[in-house]
């Protein structure tokens, strides 16, 4: 699954820390979003979107 947490992140000026900070989650878990190794679950990926004012289709792709 594709996503745009990076470029999201990036405009907040908020490193993978920050990011993991706000959705009680590890750095490494962010990491594993953003680079498509790891889906998060549907609670996550609702807080996510909320966190960044968004849907959930605005931030995540579904592309084989």
């Amino acid at each position: 699954m594709k996503n745009r947490l990076r470029v999201l992140r990036a405009e907040r000026n908020w490193s993978q820390a920050d990011l993991a900070e706000r959705l009680e989650v590890s750095r490494q878990s962010v990491n594993a979003i953003e680079t498509g190794k790891f889906d998060p679950s549907l609670p996550l990926a609702f807080k996510l979107a909320r966190l960044f004012n968004s849907t959930i289709e605005s931030i995540f792709t579904d592309e084989q």
